[in-house]
């Protein structure tokens, strides 16, 4: 999530409901990266949800003023079945926090635990938003113009050509009432650019945004489209979303590493450093996933945000800036206000 893009409604105080105990690196990761952003916005609350001795060691002295514990019994492994984990640990950190955010207590939730469970909580918690069959999990990708917004990136593996014409819905709605673009443009991505290419959901979904006419629906997209900035919205699968997002993460690691070590090659490759230092700092700031820190979770009745299960301190950090951003800028009630009134569809 580009925070630089979004647009704040609502300036006020937010209260953002911090998973502790989530994530590959929890719950020490999580404790430092949420401390060390509270510390710099005393006037927000943090309610960090977990067990309370792992969150007091992790923390290593006093917290700050705006942070609570609310303890938690249980932990969701990464490694543990979404169902049955939900089924089995009704006090885990995960249900605890939903909780929260549906009894009003919290404005935003974030978690680096394990993604599914974390969805399947939303849902089953909060429950979707009128007129959403299934949420989708949206991220903000890097162009040279500008950030795109890819959606499904790990909601729902099997979505069909209709979920497909919702998420285009509600990623136009999160480009323009949220990020600022105005008349965005919808793409499908797709295995070729013109119509009819793509499996049978894609054609189903061609059809749905060709009949209803209300989006700026371009047509497709493909991979190699997605940098140039061809849509502001880039509709898919979860699996298709995910392995395109986790992509561009991996090739951006790839080329700076190659970088590193032309630069550390015999004499030139230093001193070529020390005339382009400055432009490689921006570039690499540029693709600095990192600095995203968490994707929204579209579509469910509360705001939810999910980051990388590996993310260190540094991440939490922007993690829990998107949060309290999100909080701000009403996202859940953005898509409802849409979505109100307008008919449902069947499945295709």
């Amino acid at each position: 999530m580009d925070l630089s893009t979004v647009r704040t409604v609502d300036a006020g105080a937010v209260r953002v409901v911090v998973d502790a105990m989530g994530g590959d690196h929890a719950p020490l990761e999580i404790v430092s990266g949420t401390l060390a952003w509270a510390r710099k916005h005393p006037a927000d609350t943090i309610l960090l949800v977990g067990i309370p001795e792992a969150i007091e060691r992790a923390a290593g002295g006093p917290l700050p003023p705006n942070v609570q514990v609310v303890a938690a019994s249980q932990v969701v492994d990464m490694d543990e079945s979404p169902a049955l984990a939900l089924k089995n640990k009704k006090d885990s950190s995960i249900m605890v926090a939903m909780d929260l955010i549906k009894q009003g207590k919290g404005d935003a939730l974030v978690t680096a635990g394990h993604s599914g469970a974390g969805m399947a909580a939303a849902v089953l918690r909060l429950g979707r938003l009128p007129g959403v069959d299934r949420p989708a999990l949206a991220v903000q990708m890097v162009t040279e113009t500008g950030p795109f917004v890819l959606l499904d990136i790990g909601a729902n593996v099997d979505a069909t050509g209709h979920n497909l014409y919702q998420y285009a819905h509600m990623g136009s709605i999160y480009a323009e009432r949220v990020l600022g673009v105005a008349n965005p443009r919808v793409a499908l991505l797709s295995i070729g650019e013109e119509r009819g290419k793509g499996d049978q959901a894609i054609q189903q979904a061609t059809q749905l945004l060709d009949d209803d006419g209300s989006l700026n629906f371009v047509g497709n997209v493909e991979g190699r489209d997605l940098p140039k900035h061809m849509a502001d919205v880039a509709v898919c699968d979860a699996v298709v979303g995910n392995v395109t997002m986790k992509f561009f993460e991996g090739l951006a690691t790839f080329i700076f590493d190659l970088w590193r070590r032309e630069f550390t090659r015999g004499i030139r490759g230093p001193i070529g450093y020390v005339f382009m230092r400055a432009g490689v700092h921006r570039i690499r700031d540029t693709f600095d996933y990192e600095r995203m820190g968490a994707s929204p979770l579209l579509g469910v009745k509360g705001m939810v945000l999910i980051t990388h299960g590996s993310a260190n301190r540094r991440m939490i950090e922007f993690a829990v800036e998107a949060g309290a951003t999100a909080a701000r800028a009403r996202i859940p009630e953005q898509i409802a206000g849409a979505f109100r009134g307008q008919p449902r569809r069947p499945q295709a």
